[in-house]
Parts: structure tokens; C-alpha cells; sequence
């Protein structure tokens, strides 16, 4: 019989960062999508948290590392560390929220200053526009922000999204691992497991609340 690991799939890690104003739902999608659960009860994050899904893309198994950041403007200075070694950075907005979406272009300019990643023209965005399930009480345009995202966001793919009823939540994380993964198609297999625990202890005060 031959080797059954010429059989296993090729793994991949891959960091994607999620950025928004503060109660947007970053920490609601992330859970939705990890542990398929939504809580109304809203909770700021502190620091930097992560959250890791295992998906196939194609051949490969795919890790996806994903840090939820505090939105709060305190709290902003803390994510820098976060934004280094990236590999894709999902936006999201408010669909209720024509102030989240007017700031999408500031979140990308600090990513990509922070980041400071060798593709910035190509650097792998997905636009999220949370909260759908609120329709009548919509401020932005679903034409205005595929729009943004083709004039500001290297054309990144857009998605309206539900972390409530899981509307296209994992829809958009496929694509964002999708995009990555066509950026970086060698990228090694793993971050070791040291450097994980490095990384989630300097994001201090965790939290699972819902912003």
C-alpha cells in the first residue's frame, strides 16, 4: 500500500482580522460563523481576542485564525500589534449606521499603515454590511457600498449579512479565505502553537459580547 499521507489535504493558516466601529457586530459574526450561536446581550470587546474554524477551499484545509478587535477609539492603539502578519481584513459596517460605513475607509487606511502588508494594492478585503435583518431601518444603500468597494477597496467582494438569522455569514469568510488563499498559495502550513499563545496573551481582557 502506498503512503496515506500523500492522500491528506495540504493545511494552511491564515490571520484575518476583522475592523469596525464599536457595536457594528464584529464579535457577533465570528461566533456566528465558529460556533454557529448569537447572543442579543451586547458586550465591548477588550484588547483582542481570536477564534480559529477549520474549512476545506478546494484541496486544502484551511485554519482560519480570526481576531476580533476592540472599536472602540481607546482601545484602537492596542490592535496594532494584531494587524501584523495578516493575511486578509474583513470590514464591516452597520447597514443602520450611515456613520460605520462613512468610517470603513479610515479602518482600511490604519490597517494597511499598521499592516503594512507587501501587496497593499491587492491585500485581500471582504465588506461586510451587518445586520439585514433590520431592513426598515436600512441608511445604506446596498449600490453605495458594492460601489465603495470598487472605487476604495481594491474591488473586494461585498456581502449583507445577518449574524443574527446567519445570513451569508459563511458565505463571506469563504470568500475572504478564498481571496487570501489566491494571494498566498505557497504560504507555509502553521503558526506554532508558541506563537499562538504569545499572541493571545497579549490581547489581555478577552471578551465574547457581541460588537
Amino acid at each position: 500500500m502506498g503512503d496515506s499521507s500523500s492522500f491528506r489535504p495540504k493545511k494552511v493558516l491564515l490571520k484575518v482580522i476583522i475592523l469596525g466601529d464599536s457595536g457594528v457586530g464584529k464579535t457577533s459574526l465570528m461566533n456566528q460563523y465558529v460556533h454557529k450561536r448569537f447572543s442579543n446581550q451586547y458586550k465591548a470587546t477588550i484588547g483582542a481576542d481570536f477564534l480559529t474554524k477549520e474549512v476545506m477551499i478546494d484541496d486544502r484545509m484551511v485554519t482560519l485564525q480570526i481576531w476580533d478587535t476592540a472599536g472602540q477609539e481607546r482601545f484602537q492603539s492596542l490592535g496594532v500589534a494584531f494587524y501584523r502578519g495578516a493575511d486578509a481584513c474583513v470590514l464591516v459596517y452597520d447597514l443602520t449606521d450611515t456613520k460605520s460605513f462613512d468610517t470603513l475607509e479610515t479602518w482600511m487606511d490604519e490597517f494597511l499603515i499598521h499592516a503594512s502588508p507587501r501587496n497593499q494594492e491587492t491585500f485581500p478585503f471582504v465588506v461586510l454590511g451587518n445586520k439585514a435583518d433590520l431592513p426598515t431601518r436600512r441608511q445604506v444603500p446596498a449600490a453605495k457600498a458594492k460601489q465603495w468597494c470598487t472605487d476604495k477597496a481594491n474591488n473586494s467582494p461585498h456581502f449583507e449579512t445577518s449574524a443574527k438569522d446567519s445570513v451569508n455569514v459563511e458565505a463571506a469568510f469563504i470568500a475572504i479565505a478564498k481571496k487570501a488563499l489566491e494571494q498566498e498559495p505557497e504560504k507555509p502550513n502553521f503558526i506554532t502553537n508558541t506563537q499562538v499563545v504569545l499572541d493571545a496573551n497579549t490581547g489581555n481582557d478577552s471578551s465574547g459580547g457581541c460588537c
